[in-house]
């Protein structure tokens, strides 16, 4: 387990840079088992597909997960017969493990699969990888559940989906709409660290990935898509769903005692210059607010226990000190982490400390309010010491939210200069081609309105690149301008 609380160790999302000759932009996996009579009328179709309409070379590779039948020949066949396609074969069946070996090996900065069924309507890949092209999003996946989304199939499989991803956002708090779309992309940067985090080899890979990048905190774009149900899916729905079950246990059991390395993961805050020293966006008052009531609720709980099997053996003060001292280690710590989002032990111990002295003003409180019941009363009820402590420690709660919020856990943001000066910029700098000296070791990100060759206004075939022939040193990749939309408001 990480625990240090470096600021990761992506780089700020950048548009993909020229493209060289015979370099692919786009690896398309498609993982099969057994798929000798498919294989190669979609291989074909979507090489089709990509040769008239995507813009930048391209790769198909055919990823074999131990078929017993010819779907190896068949891809071998493709493979001598197609440039643009290659294949792989594993002696392993497993989808997750076949994404995983091949885009571990792929050289392009765009990988993507899908389903060998074409299910998806091709007509959403372009939009798919779009925003990770143009350095906007890190994944990108296609969802049958958006609302513009047209899907066609069965009332026993839509109703599976749609209590999966429910379960999902019960349990691991997903906000993505869809986590089992055969239809997904990443970039190849992301992909390199967060895939060593993701254990399941098989259907679950995609939900975990998915997870794992959300709770990260990196950028998934969500495209509807136009999606046919294949009749003849060999996909055992009771077994997959079990898998998933398990996986779901344990990938909120990591999330929970927070053994997986996610800081490794983070980005910097945007692509000006100047937001590269944000080192963490903070979360609302709103946000923070819901937090500690969930904790301070749990702390409560956790108190009240402690003080009554104190009070077995010792006297109410006794009891009361010990308990809020335990339950107040326990507070800050919990509020430290899951209230205000500080990770890693540096600080740590400052906060514990910073923790006492306001467990010294919650005790202060508390012992106040029992010294006034033992002076109204000289034998209270049990009950009576409770409902008297909770009162007490409501008002506690309170002081203790905006001590935490102004004093231990700051946003020191807020205290550098307002009118600092705007970083330098180098000799020869001009508007049309703002180039920034990037501090530390984050790489330049370039201006997205790259230059490129005329095209004719008729697709006549003639300036067409393609994967494996030779590219004008000048080119550069089209800017895209994918559409901003929030995929939660299609949910």
């Amino acid at each position: 387990m990480r625990t240090d609380s470096s600021p990761g160790t992506l780089p700020a999302r950048e548009h993909l840079p020229a493209a060289t000759a015979g370099a692919p932009v786009l690896d398309v996996v498609i993982p099969v088992y057994n798929e000798e009579k498919d294989l190669q009328p979609c291989v074909r179709r979507l090489h089709d597909h990509l040769t008239r309409t995507f813009p930048y070379p391209f790769r198909i590779t055919v990823a074999d997960n131990a078929s017993t039948d010819s779907t190896p020949d068949v891809a071998r066949m493709l493979e001598t017969r197609v440039p643009e396609v290659r294949s792989v074969r594993l002696e392993q069946k497993g989808r997750g493990r076949a994404l995983r070996t091949v885009w571990a090996a792929s050289d392009a900065p765009i990988l993507a699969y899908m389903d060998v069924d074409l299910s998806t309507d091709l007509n959403a890949l372009l939009p798919l990888v779009a925003p990770l092209i143009s350095g906007h999003s890190d994944l990108a996946i296609g969802s049958r559940l958006a609302r513009s989304s047209r899907v066609v199939r069965g009332a026993k499989r839509e109703f599976i989906s749609r209590s999966y991803n429910l379960i999902l956002r019960g349990s691991l708090q997903a906000r993505f709409s869809d986590a089992q779309c055969g239809f997904k992309a990443i970039r190849r940067d992301v992909a390199q660290l967060l895939l060593p985090l993701v254990e399941d080899t098989g259907w679950f890979f995609d939900t975990e990935m998915l997870v794992l990048a959300e709770r990260a905190g990196l950028r998934i774009h969500e495209v509807p898509v136009d999606w046919v149900d294949d009749p003849d899916s060999t996909v055992h729905i009771v077994t997959t769903a079990t898998d998933d079950l398990k996986g779901v246990w344990r990938v909120g059991r990591a999330l929970a005692t927070g053994s997986l390395p996610l800081d490794r993961l983070t980005r910097p805050f945007g692509d000006d210059p100047r937001d590269r020293e944000i080192m963490d966006v903070p979360k609302g008052l709103a946000r923070q607010l819901v937090g500690f009531c969930v904790v301070g609720g749990l702390s409560t709980l956790f108190y009240l226990l402690l003080y009554s099997g104190f009070r077995q053996f010792c006297g109410s003060q006794t009891a009361n000190a010990l308990a809020l001292l335990v339950s107040a280690v326990a507070n800050t710590a919990a509020n430290r982490r899951l209230t205000f989002g500080v990770r890693g032990r540096t600080g740590a111990v400052r906060h514990q400390a910073q923790g006492l002295v306001v467990f010294g003003i919650g005790l202060a409180l508390t012992s106040g309010s029992l010294v006034a019941l033992d002076a109204a009363t000289s034998d209270p009820a049990h009950a009576t010491e409770l409902a008297v402590l909770v009162a007490a420690n409501l008002a506690a709660t309170v002081l203790r939210f905006l001590l935490f919020r102004a004093w231990v856990f700051p946003d020191r943001r807020g205290d550098e200069e307002p009118s600092a000066p705007a970083p330098s910029r180098p000799p020869g700098w001009t508007a049309a081609s703002p180039t920034y000296p990037a501090p530390g070791p984050l790489p330049q990100r370039q201006h997205p309105y790259a230059q490129h060759p005329p095209t004719p206004p008729h697709d006549s075939g003639t300036n067409r690149f393609r994967a494996g022939e030779a590219a004008d040193a000048t080119m550069r990749l089209q800017p895209v301008r994918p559409h901003d939309t929030d995929p939660g408001d299609a949910r």
